[in-house]
């Protein structure tokens, strides 16, 4: 043990030395987050901006008036409604000095509430915008509601109801019971949000290429003769794999604290508990390092090495989430559901909707049984790597 101790303190102070690590581990991942994040973070943040409605409105019409108010009730859009003359409406909505043109007909109110049939024009602005799309769905639901008072008064007057009654009819149709509300709702738990879904993907995909340093680290070994020296000792040969191994996983776990740190910070997200965030590294790297045995038994070469490493990291990464998330079904859904990146995704959001250790058994055994297949398939293949 003392003897790979000693290998692993040396093969880590080489690593620190070498700034091939610092900067691939740490800093392109952290670019990567960055130039993401900048690109797509806004996505899911949209902000309305005030917006001007040039309304052609008769001026003793209350059914018109309720329209119109609805315009400017409607929470976190910033409405602000200018009564003009029905020929300004359209020249103003071109112009771009309106968001949306509307006019309603003089006689509109009767109409409805004697189900007459009536129009309202609305005419978009110039580079009208999601700010214009809400407020045509707001009118088409005020008119849809009228639509309804309208139609309860033709079934009343076929009916043979009196002509007083028709009126109060409509309006009961037209106004909203109140039986069914909408409320503000909010994501699903267990879910990281797109930033923080993106630092624990680049961070996962970033380690499959960390912890292949060790792999490379033997190859070099073997080109530079200093493994036939330490052959010569009485050392195992299964000693020098170890060492390679530990010092990747040392690399990997903290790289990856480091991204998680760093890109939660930068992105003000938030893992959740230290301690079950740490167990979720320290699997998630275990999963990783296990390649490192495969790779070392069949990569001869270090171009060998490099492409194994990079077909495994890019098929993981993107299964696993890295980029955007992956779905499938039947056979495809439970492959992606082994997948370790997958998995330590899925912890990390379990951890940042509260959850502690006793919470991410699942994730937690997904990554050490991943660990446990790739080092039994690491002893069954024949040993035609860089340490044969």
């Amino acid at each position: 043990m003392r003897q790979i101790l000693t290998m692993t303190a040396s093969d880590l102070r080489q690593r620190v030395r070498d700034k091939s690590v610092l900067i691939f581990a740490i800093v392109v991942p952290l670019g990567l987050m960055f130039v993401f994040n900048l690109a797509f973070g806004g996505a899911e943040d949209v902000e309305l901006d005030p917006v001007t409605v040039a309304a052609s409105v008769p001026a003793d019409d209350p059914v018109a008036a309720v329209l119109v108010d609805s315009l400017t009730g409607v929470p976190g859009l910033d409405v602000t409604v200018e009564r003009v003359p029905e020929g300004e409406v359209t020249e103003l909505a071109r112009s771009g000095e309106a968001a949306l043109g509307m006019v309603v007909p003089a006689g509109f109110g009767d109409a409805a509430t004697a189900g007459q049939p009536a129009t309202v024009r609305l005419v978009e602005g110039d580079g009208a915008g999601v700010e214009t799309d809400v407020l045509v769905s707001v009118v088409q639901g005020v008119l849809d509601q009228l639509t309804a008072g309208a139609v309860a008064a033709r079934a009343g007057a076929a009916a043979g109801l009196a002509p007083q009654r028709l009126g109060v009819v409509a309006e009961q149709a037209a106004t909203p019971t109140g039986a069914l509300t909408v409320v503000e709702g909010e994501a699903s738990r267990e879910q990281l949000s797109s930033s923080g879904a993106l630092v624990a993907g680049q961070a996962g995909l970033f380690l499959l290429f960390t912890v292949g340093f060790g792999v490379l680290a033997l190859v070099a070994e073997r080109d530079q003769g200093t493994m036939a020296r330490l052959l010569s000792m009485p050392l195992r040969r299964g000693s020098i794999v170890a060492a390679k191994a530990l010092v990747s996983f040392v690399l990997g776990v903290v790289a990856t604290a480091v991204l998680l740190t760093a890109g939660g910070a930068f992105f003000g997200e938030s893992f959740g508990s230290p301690v079950a965030v740490a167990a979720l590294i320290v699997c998630v790297v275990a999963a990783a390092t296990s390649l490192m045995f495969v790779i070392a038994r069949l990569a001869r070469t270090a171009e060998q090495a490099n492409i194994l490493q990079s077909i495994l990291a890019v098929v993981l990464g993107v299964a696993g989430g890295a980029f955007f998330p992956v779905s499938g079904s039947g056979l495809a859904a439970q492959l992606l559901d082994l997948n370790p990146v997958a998995a330590f995704i899925r912890g990390l959001g379990i951890t940042s909707a509260g959850g502690g250790l006793t919470d991410i058994g699942v994730p937690v055994v997904i990554m050490l049984g991943f660990a446990v297949v790739c080092w039994a398939l690491s002893r069954l293949l024949p040993d035609r790597g860089a340490a044969a």
